[in-house]
């Protein structure tokens, strides 16, 4: 069954970036449609216990009067919100957030995205095909996960990507091998080793870095806030270049280079430091190669030794390759401009296929390392807007 248009704009997930665009697009008067399981990666592939990395001040979805932030949902819950905020804390704000802007969300599955002569045609899973003349991407990371080859021989349950861990529980006296010294690994051994596994960290990274206490930062609060950036994306000084979307977009591919892996590089939060102290932290080691035997995973290090684990758990990353969207046609993915994977846009987050919007991580290869991180959401989702609306971006300072 097909519908012709009936909406603006199509928002194909409807997590932080998805709710927040389609925010500032019905705010716009743009008749927008959603679709996806609201916030289904955070529900389903983030460990329960989980703490966001980032502050609560940086951790606010974007809405088009600025009000919807997580301070204001704490004054109204009668506390303010905890730092580290917890994970089930934030899945509370990003349901009040919806439910503030009234923000109706389509559960069905959109199975495939084409073009045709009048934009965009939907595929749903029920059968129905939706016709509009813009899409806005934001199908998140899941499809992203970074394996190692020398363990791509090896599938679950023996080895798992950290996107894939939920509950830790069931590792409960099972020894673990966490591959990984960033965030993701640091906290998942965390989670694993307080719910009763044997867990070691193993990772290529010659030291852990720690990110310190606001307070244990040398500096006032006044040079502090000139230093760093309030989106708390990146070194000092750099967080400020990445931190303003249109220059960053701008400079020289080499330098962009340099300023990406600064901001996004293996760190782990100053709360989780205590928490490892009874887990085995072994840096400067690469695995080589992973085998099954006996029903477990052995590992070869590159300096000869060995690990014997139940499981395996890769905090490796992820890598953007929009082509893994599973719901992108074939034809529309050879009409994509793409680098290393990631879709070359221009203003407004557009691709190379007019009317075709990337937002959230797909977006940081042009737009910077902001994008990885709900704060981006303060930009991408006006910017979007106001390229709809045909009207000019905003001056560089005014973009937050």
């Amino acid at each position: 069954m097909r519908r012709p248009a009936t909406a603006d704009v199509a928002i194909v997930g409807a997590g932080p970036y998805g709710l927040a665009t389609a925010a500032h697009l019905r705010h716009a008067g743009l008749a927008t449609l959603v679709f996806g399981q609201p916030m289904s990666f955070w529900h389903r592939h983030m460990p329960e216990g989980m703490l966001l990395r980032s502050s609560p001040s940086a951790s606010s979805m974007s809405d088009p009067e600025r009000r919807l932030t997580l301070k204001r949902y704490g004054e109204i819950q009668g506390a303010p919100p905890r730092n580290p905020l917890p994970l089930d804390d934030f899945l509370g704000y990003a349901e009040w957030f919806r439910e503030e802007l009234a923000l109706a969300v389509d559960t069905r599955r959109v199975t495939r995205l084409e073009t045709d002569s009048r934009g965009f045609r939907l595929l749903l899973d029920d059968g129905e095909a939706i016709d509009v003349p813009r899409v806005v991407v934001a199908g998140g990371i899941a499809p992203f996960a970074r394996w190692p080859p020398e363990f791509r021989e090896l599938g679950e349950p023996l080895v798992i990507h950290s996107v894939g861990l939920r509950e830790t529980g069931q590792f409960r006296g099972r020894r673990v091998v966490v591959i990984g010294a960033g965030q993701s690994a640091l906290e998942t051994a965390a989670l694993l080793h307080e719910a009763g596994g044997e867990v070691e960290v193993i990772a290529r990274a010659a030291r852990v870095v720690w990110i310190p206490r606001p307070a244990e930062r040398r500096m006032g609060r006044w040079i502090r806030s000139l230093s760093y950036a309030p989106t708390e994306v990146g070194p000092r000084g750099v967080s400020w270049v990445a931190a303003v979307p249109d220059v960053f977009r701008r400079l020289p591919r080499w330098i962009q280079a340099q300023i990406g892996p600064a901001c996004i590089s293996p760190m782990g939060a100053y709360w989780l430091r205590p928490r490892l102290s009874d887990v085995p932290v072994t840096l400067g080691r690469s695995v080589v190669s992973a085998a099954r035997a006996n029903g477990r995973v052995v590992l070869t290090l590159d300096e000869g030794g060995t690990r014997e684990a139940d499981h395996v758990v890769l905090a490796t990353g992820f890598h953007v390759d929009v082509p893994r969207y599973d719901f992108l046609a074939p034809d529309l993915v050879r009409r994509l401009g793409l680098a290393d994977g990631s879709p070359v846009l221009g203003t407004g987050l557009e691709s190379s296929v007019p009317g075709l919007h990337f937002v959230g991580a797909a977006a940081a290869q042009t737009f910077g390392p902001v994008m990885r991180f709900v704060i981006g959401t303060a930009y991408a989702a006006p910017a979007v807007a106001r390229k709809i609306l045909g009207r000019a971006p905003l001056p560089v300072m005014r973009a937050w």
